[in-house]
């Protein structure tokens, strides 16, 4: 007979403890191949489809479409053996198929997708509930430990609603609420939003991941912001010169992003983070460059690697292939991390400017608004330019405003005459 192995939500690395199923790939009674994709889920910060190392029958599902599973619990089980077993199995009751979906069980059968359906011998999900554990119940998830401990609640008092009666999120939250309806008088009446049945949108995968790193920037980081207006007309006008020579078009956030890096190797203090444990300020000695990109699933930030050794055409084409990933979700989690700089065109959404939020624990934020023909006093007389307004939220531990001041003028100094970076290049 088949044995049957349990396959468990594994690390998916970046520090990440859990993730949201989005979509199953395959169904109860399909046949697997080694390290064929079975599930996707979404993290904090990507889109990713988990592969499974076992071939063989998948003969249960853990968890719907949208359920949020902590790493380590079961993601499905499947029923492997030798190929002779499984090939009887398929003779038995099977679907359609050749029969040799899993002979060579991690050789060429791995790269297999063909799906083929067994009437499964178990049923989809356990018949009964596992009984409770007896004693402490582990908790795999440090999110879990940590809102646990901030509420001063004993773990080992509660009871799990995960898989084998693991301690999720959930049921930390719903121990915390429960002394404070407890609480509430009986005659008390409900509250407005409570009457009004308004609707609730869980803060989870990324929109939670957002609301989670910008509350912790506001509450770490003492921010400050400066801006400055600046005439782009030049900037647009070598824009345009570069396109007509031919080649790859250049667009305006290469530019700008060949303008930070440029900027950041005369202010470093702004390429840098803070060690609150050892009180110390550390100085990167590469530029990871984010760029905030809005998709239909929230804003992310892409990261474009080693930026300060890129030119304009090699972070044109950086930045276009991460919009794309970032478009079709298709971003990986390295995609996604290790920034020490953030550029924010937020112009594209139609405003001028903005005080954004540094994203934690980078040290600055360049913003740029929309470039619009405005009026503006060229050579000493009114004149029609394209105007744009630059803003920079930095962290005020790591500089003061005068170098704070001086990376923005730069910066708006190379947007009005690009020839400054000539002597950079």
């Amino acid at each position: 007979m088949p044995k049957v192995l349990e396959f468990k939500l594994p690390d998916l690395g970046e520090g990440l403890t859990e993730a949201e199923i989005v979509r199953w790939l395959v169904a109860v009674g399909d046949v697997v191949a080694v390290d064929q994709p079975v599930v996707e889920v979404e993290t904090a910060k990507a889109m990713v489809e988990v592969p499974c190392p076992y071939g063989g029958v998948v003969t249960a599902r853990f968890g719907e479409e949208g359920t949020e599973l902590p790493v380590g619990a079961p993601l499905l089980t499947v029923a492997v053996g030798t190929a002779a077993a499984v090939v009887e199995a398929e003779a038995a009751g099977a679907a359609e198929g050749s029969g040799n979906v899993l002979v060579g069980y991690g050789t060429a059968a791995a790269t297999t997708r063909r799906r083929s359906r067994i009437k499964p011998a178990t049923p989809t999900r356990p018949a009964a509930a596992p009984a409770p554990a007896k004693g402490p119940v582990p908790v795999i998830s440090p999110l879990v430990r940590r809102l646990a401990r901030e509420h001063g609640l004993d773990l080992r008092e509660l009871r799990g609603s995960g898989p084998e009666g693991l301690i999720l999120r959930a049921d930390v939250e719903s121990a915390v609420k429960a002394p404070a309806q407890a609480a509430a008088p009986a005659s008390a009446a409900p509250a407005p939003a409570a009457a009004s049945g308004g609707e609730r949108v869980a803060l989870r995968g990324i929109r939670g991941a957002v609301a989670d790193k910008l509350s912790r920037s506001r509450t770490e980081i003492p921010d400050a912001t400066c801006w400055v207006d600046a005439d782009a007309t030049e900037l647009m006008a070598a824009r345009a010169a570069m396109n007509a020579a031919g080649g790859p078009k250049v667009s305006v956030l290469a530019l700008l992003a060949r303008i930070c890096t440029a900027a950041l190797a005369r202010f470093p203090e702004l390429n840098s983070t803070v060690d609150v444990a050892a009180r110390e300020i550390v100085r990167l000695p590469e530029v990871h460059l984010g760029f905030a990109a809005q998709t239909k699933r929230g804003l992310v930030v892409p990261v474009v690697r080693d930026a300060h050794t890129r030119n304009v055409d090699s972070l044109g084409a950086e930045l276009a292939r991460l919009t794309e990933a970032a478009r079709t979700a298709t971003l990986t989690p390295a995609d996604l991390t290790g920034g020490t700089f953030t550029l924010n065109n937020y112009g594209v959404f139609g405003v001028d400017g903005s005080t954004p939020i540094i994203n934690h624990p980078e040290a600055a934020m360049l913003g740029v608004g929309r470039i619009i023909p405005k009026p503006w006093v060229y050579e000493g007389e009114l004149a029609v330019r394209q105007v744009v307004q630059l803003s920079l939220t930095f962290d005020h531990r790591v500089c003061d405003g005068g170098t704070a001041g001086g990376f923005l003028r730069y910066v708006a100094d190379c947007v009005e005459h690009p020839a400054v970076l000539l002597r950079t290049l």
